[in-house]
């Protein structure tokens, strides 16, 4: 006999298991369904953020940010290291570990929340009478029954073409995450955030790592002067970056794998590499969803069609997250999911994108909010700019960790700030302060009046709103 549910939500990442969770604050009957599973084959939800992605990439960033503070720098504090050595293995372990107790607090929240757990992959089979029928495969088949559904199945890496994923030599997000031993060379074809991150956490174990990027510039939807800086700074780290080339045919072999390249310059080129991650970007996941059965439109991408609401083409079924149009990031999905929740409710849910922050954990970190100084020009828009080196703060010198600045972009006449981008400690943090503002419409002269704590990174940000006035105090 099939269950009834108010909510089914089909997919337990960022923006399906918080989509559920608010739903069901919400008074409503809720279950959802997701097929993540650990190595024991339990339920892992979460997705890809919480198995393959934001979560273990943070935790071994973290570990070999550690190794490398040991190995480079905890001398000039007077700290002696001898007979250093890392055990993969054991970062690893730490890695997994990390991932589980996030797994487990997802279904702790179920728990108490009330949410209904379906441990299997989630379709529909039919719609009647304004209900719409859930299949669950999996170990202990179900069939659910919904008058509202939220699709929130996220997204997998995209592969390129004559070149798939093995996860022993050619990897997605996933092998990376997982490679037993520090490769001597390592290759990362595209120069976004998992190419940096994984980049850069091999890099600093030891890693010869060089990272072929097809586009001209690097990083193309950051700010211009925080790209060019962090090109500068990747590179006196010892990442290798090529900008330009164009990726020929890939190889792999008892040795490794053979990447032939053409360079910037069109010079034929081949790469040598014990390892090679491919991180070209992401695409909709709606495998197995079986959307004909009822009709749910998709785009030429394969993403699911919905409106500025998140409404699909269909009554009463809704998507969030990577699935759909936008950025593909946790903190977008998740907002998307608690905003369908209330609307589901009677309430209005809302989103806006333009306050959606951006975070690359390499170090230094990078963070943004709003337009970058090469939109405002394209757009014709007048502005005016400034910003605060952290070479001039207190408390980076007292972390020894100077690199990089904070940059506001604030209207021309209004002063209303339209932009902050930050490369340096803690940008991550540093950046909801932005959020924040920009959320209540603050302008540069607001952040520059606000008192902020002595010594701490955050009056760099009070220092760079201060010089769009071109009057900072410290610098």
């Amino acid at each position: 006999m099939s269950q009834q549910f108010d909510v089914v939500v089909i997919g337990g990442g960022p923006g399906g298991y918080i989509a559920a969770i608010r739903a069901a604050q919400l008074g409503k009957k809720v279950a959802c369904i997701d097929e993540w599973q650990n190595a024991k084959g339990g339920p892992a939800p979460g997705g890809t953020c919480t198995n393959v992605g934001c979560i273990p990439s943070k935790a071994l960033l973290q570990s070999s940010e550690h190794y490398e503070q040991a190995a480079h720098h905890f001398a000039d504090h007077g700290i002696t290291v001898s007979g250093l050595k890392m055990d993969v293995a054991k970062m690893v372990g730490r890695k997994d570990t990390v991932v589980k107790q996030n797994n487990d607090g997802i279904l702790y929240l179920f728990k108490k929340n009330k949410v209904s757990f379906f441990h299997g992959r989630g379709s529909f089979v039919k719609a009647d009478g304004g209900l719409y029928e859930i299949a669950v495969a999996g170990e202990k088949p179900e069939t659910l029954v919904a008058t509202h559904v939220i699709v929130a199945t996220g997204s997998n890496a995209r592969a390129l073409p004559g070149a798939p994923f093995d996860e022993k030599l050619i990897l997605s997000n996933d092998g990376a995450l997982n490679i037993a031993d520090v490769p001597k060379k390592l290759g990362v074809i595209g120069s976004g955030v998992i190419g940096l991150e994984m980049g850069s956490v091999w890099r600093r174990l030891g890693s010869e790592v060089t990272i072929l990027e097809a586009m001209p510039t690097f990083l193309g939807a950051v700010d211009e002067q925080v790209a060019k800086e962090a090109l500068k700074l990747f590179t006196k780290q010892g990442l290798k970056l090529q900008l330009g080339v164009k990726i020929g045919e890939i190889k792999t072999g008892k040795k490794g794998v053979t990447v032939a390249y053409t360079d910037a310059a069109g010079a034929e080129q081949k790469g040598e590499f014990d390892k090679l991650i491919i991180s070209i970007g992401r695409v909709p996941n709606t495998i197995g969803l079986n959307t004909e059965a009822v009709g749910l439109a998709l785009d030429e991408r394969g993403a699911i069609v919905v409106d500025a609401d998140c409404k699909t083409n269909l009554p009463n079924v809704w998507a969030v997250g990577d699935v759909v149009r936008g950025p593909m990031l946790a903190h977008k999905a998740e907002e998307e999911g608690v905003a369908v929740a209330e609307r589901i409710a009677g309430q209005h849910g809302h989103v806006d994108f333009d306050t959606i922050p951006w975070v690359i954990y390499t170090s230094p970190e990078i963070a943004w909010v709003g337009k970058t100084e090469q939109a405002l020009k394209a757009e014709g828009r007048a502005y005016k700019a400034g910003s605060f080196p952290f070479l001039a703060n207190g408390r980076a010198r007292a972390l020894g960790d100077t690199n990089g600045f904070v940059k506001f972009i604030a209207d021309a006449v209004t002063d209303e700030i339209l932009g902050v981008h930050i490369i340096g400690p803690f940008a991550s943090e540093l950046i909801s302060e932005a959020v924040v503002a920009m959320s209540f419409k603050a302008s540069a002269e607001d952040i520059a009046r606000i008192c902020h704590a002595h010594p701490s990174l955050s009056e760099a940000t009070k220092e760079a709103a201060l010089a769009v006035d071109k009057r900072t105090l410290n610098f």
